[in-house]
């Protein structure tokens, strides 16, 4: 289906660090693959895609679309990531690309991989796409969404856009992916970074006269503290879209204070449930509206559940015990809601702290924190107390030479605001570690 629609597109597609590409260099590019593939698919064949995004992925990526396999994106990190990934889904091709796009195809032999878990959307002649949510421990969880599905979920838009995106979330990931979907589907150009080192994009930016930036708080935050950061740079940004983490006030309003003329748009979504369609209240608020025709949801206990019609069935390799019988998922995000049914993420279930049978949530103390001049960031979690239970510890990063005193600033203001029990008792000064999908690890 999407390859029908992007066939009658003319112009530019999308730029990366070679140059750019039109919409007839994809098609041409899709055929050539198709010429070399026919014969090599099977269907119910999982088949990796060893790569992050560039013009010959996703030339992969339209044209196995119209199989009935199971597509894994598996971007190149670590070579631990690479081979828990690789092991646990069990490909029978893995392909990937040399300088020059050619294909590189590797041919698994396993025969285990022919499940019927596996096969829950290739045997209607549907195409799979296999995803990886990461936990806290152990192997990744491994889920296959109906991505024939998924493609057919998203509106057309009656015109092509004429609104250039930049795609920063890797092509593993279920918002990276949407955004491309969608940039596809719309005609939109998209730019695709060499790497994503914020003056990496604040070139990109420039250069290009992106439109919308599609990306994390996290990157947010690191954009304006970053060196080259000038508002000049970045005059042509019209919409920047933020998810998959929660998003600080602190940062949110300087966001607004430094880009008023941004529109920002809080967006949600899981691997598990696909991308949901929502509605800020206005660009300096933290609540949101699920407008999804597609998507229901209901709040028990302070958390958030979602049902969808692109939901996944469940983990082949984990408990299912987030996966209800009728259908609902249980997101592990606790929320507040207000009268208009606006949805406010307060945070993650696993990450409350209890201290001595009291309940701290770490987004209440990084907002006083990050508030702190001096502060640039802040990361709050629990440590094992035999006393209490836990105690609250808080990493800070900032750019103050002085840091005994912004440490006695800090308790000072904590002192103030906050709750004995919610007071910091550790504090460390140090970078705050950032993962390779543009959150804070």
């Amino acid at each position: 289906m999407i390859n029908s629609i992007i066939s009658k597109y003319e112009g530019i597609c999308l730029y990366d660090e070679r140059g750019s590409y039109t919409y007839s260099d994809l098609k041409n590019q899709i055929e050539k693959f198709r010429t070399i593939l026919n014969k090599e698919i099977l269907k119910n064949q999982n088949i990796v895609i060893y790569s992050d995004y560039n013009f010959y992925s996703i030339s992969l990526l339209l044209l196995l679309s119209e199989f009935p396999v199971n597509i894994i994106p598996i971007v190149k990190t670590t070579e631990k990531e690479f081979s828990e990934k690789i092991n646990s889904c069990m490909p029978n091709k893995i392909i990937s690309f040399d300088n020059n796009g050619s294909l590189d195809i590797k041919n698994i032999d396993i025969i285990s991989n022919n499940s019927k878990d596996y096969s829950i959307y290739t045997i209607k002649g549907d195409t799979g796409i296999v995803l990886f949510s990461s936990g806290t421990t152990g192997s990744p969880k491994i889920m296959i969404q109906n991505f024939s599905k998924l493609i057919s979920s998203i509106n057309k838009p009656r015109k092509k856009r004429s609104l250039i995106f930049i795609i920063l979330l890797m092509f593993d990931h279920i918002g990276g992916l949407n955004t491309l979907l969608n940039c596809l589907i719309s005609g939109s150009p998209f730019v695709i970074p060499k790497d994503r080192a914020p003056s990496t994009i604040l070139d990109l930016i420039e250069k290009n006269q992106i439109n919308v930036l599609p990306t994390t708080p996290t990157f947010l935050n690191l954009l304006l503290i970053d060196d080259n950061f000038e508002l000049s740079r970045l005059s042509s940004l019209k919409l920047i879209t933020y998810g998959t983490e929660r998003m600080s006030e602190v940062l949110l309003k300087k966001l607004n204070t430094f880009l008023p003329n941004v529109k920002l748009l809080q967006t949600f979504g899981t691997s598990e449930t696909g991308i949901l369609q929502t509605v800020s209240k206005s660009s300096n608020s933290l609540y949101f509206k699920i407008v999804d025709e597609n998507k229901d949801f209901k709040i028990e206990n302070g958390e958030l559940f979602l049902r969808s019609t692109t939901s996944v069935k469940g983990y082949l390799n984990h408990s299912n015990e987030n996966f209800k019988e009728d259908g609902w998922y249980a997101t592990g995000d606790l929320v507040e809601i207000d009268k208009d049914n606006f949805i406010k993420i307060i945070g993650r279930k696993s990450k409350i702290i209890n201290v001595g049978g009291l309940k701290v949530f770490p987004s209440e103390i990084e907002e006083v924190l990050n508030s702190i001049e001096g502060v640039l960031d802040s990361t709050v979690y629990g440590q094992k107390n035999n006393i209490t239970g836990n105690i609250v510890c808080a990493k800070i990063q900032t750019n103050s030479n002085e840091k005994k005193l912004l440490k006695v600033l800090i308790k000072k203001i904590c002192r103030k605001k906050l709750d004995k029990f919610k007071i910091p008792v550790k504090i460390q000064f140090e970078e705050l570690a950032i993962n390779n999908r543009g959150k804070k690890a």
